[in-house]
C-alpha cells in the first residue's frame, strides 16, 4: 500500500522558473527510497513540492490519508534559539499531548543512542553540525511518523550515529513506516535503498531496484556510482 503518491506536471518559484517536470514515482509501506542526482538535479525541489512549501506546483502530491503523520529531516537542522534541547522536546510533547512520564519513556532511549542526554539542558544552537543532525533525528522518531522524509541525513554525522540511524529506520520500517531520503552517499544508498530514483535536470531519468539500475546502464557488475555515471553521460 502507498503512503505516498506523487504526480507532479511542473513546479519551481514560478510558472516562469520551473526547475522540475514529470516527476511520478510512489512510496510503499516500509520501502526505503532513494532520491539521488547532482547538485541542480532537482531533488530539493521535489522534496519542497512534496512539502508544500513550493510556489509553483501543476500536479498532484497526496499522502495516505489526511491524518497521516510524517516527520521532515532537513539538511540543515533548524532550532528555535532560545530553547534548550529537553525544551524543544517538551514542545514535541504539549503538541501530542503527552505526559511528562510518556515523554521521558519515549525520549530517553533515543537521547542514550545518540549520546545526547548529558546536554539536554544547552541551547541546541551552540551544538555541532552533527549534534544538531541527531537532535533532528531524535525530534523526528519521536514523533513515530508514518512517513520519514529525510534530506542528506549523513553530513556531519559520526560513523555510529550513520549506524545508529540506519538500525531506528529499520526498525521503524519493519513496523510499516516509510523513508524517502536524498543523498549523495551512492555506496550507502546501495547498500540500504529498496529503491533509487535518478534525477537529472529536473526529470526523473531512471527509477528502479538496484539491479534495474545496473541492468538499464548494461553493467552486470560495478557499483551504483559506475552505473550512475553511465546514464548520466547517455543523458548529456
Amino acid at each position: 500500500m502507498s503512503v505516498l503518491n506523487v504526480n507532479i506536471e511542473q513546479a519551481g518559484y514560478s510558472e516562469e522558473h520551473r526547475i522540475i517536470r514529470d516527476i511520478v514515482f510512489q512510496v510503499r509501506k516500509g520501502e526505503l527510497i532513494g532520491l539521488i542526482g547532482p547538485n541542480g538535479a532537482g531533488k530539493s525541489t521535489t522534496i519542497k513540492s512534496i512539502l508544500g512549501t513550493i510556489d509553483y506546483l501543476e500536479g498532484s502530491v497526496c499522502f495516505e490519508n489526511n491524518q497521516m503523520k510524517y516527520a521532515y529531516i532537513p539538511e540543515q537542522p533548524v532550532f528555535y534559539e532560545e530553547l534548550t534541547l529537553w525544551e524543544h522536546i517538551q514542545f514535541v510533547a504539549s503538541v501530542r499531548e503527552w505526559s511528562e512520564n510518556e515523554m521521558t519513556q519515549r525520549v530517553l532511549p533515543l537521547l542514550k543512542t545518540f549520546r545526547l542526554e548529558e546536554r539536554v539542558h544547552e541551547l541546541p544552537v551552540t551544538f555541532s553540525k552533527g549534534m544538531q543532525q541527531k537532535l533532528m533525528i531524535v525530534l523526528a522518531m519521536l514523533n513515530d511518523p508514518s512517513l520519514y522524509i529525510i534530506d542528506e541525513p549523513f553530513v556531519g554525522l559520526d560513523p555510529k550515529a550513520i549506524n545508529d540511524f540506519l538500525r531506528l529506520l529499520n526498525e521503524k520500517r519493519q513496523e510499516g513506516a516509510a523513508v524517502l531520503m536524498t543523498t549523495h552517499m551512492l555506496d550507502t544508498a546501495e547498500r540500504i535503498c529498496d529503491r533509487i530514483i535518478l534525477l537529472m535536470d529536473g526529470e526523473i531519468l531512471t527509477q528502479g531496484k538496484i539491479d534495474d539500475i545496473h541492468q538499464k546502464a548494461g553493467m552486470d557488475q560495478g557499483s551504483l556510482f559506475d552505473s550512475f555515471e553511465v546514464l548520466m553521460e547517455r543523458s548529456t
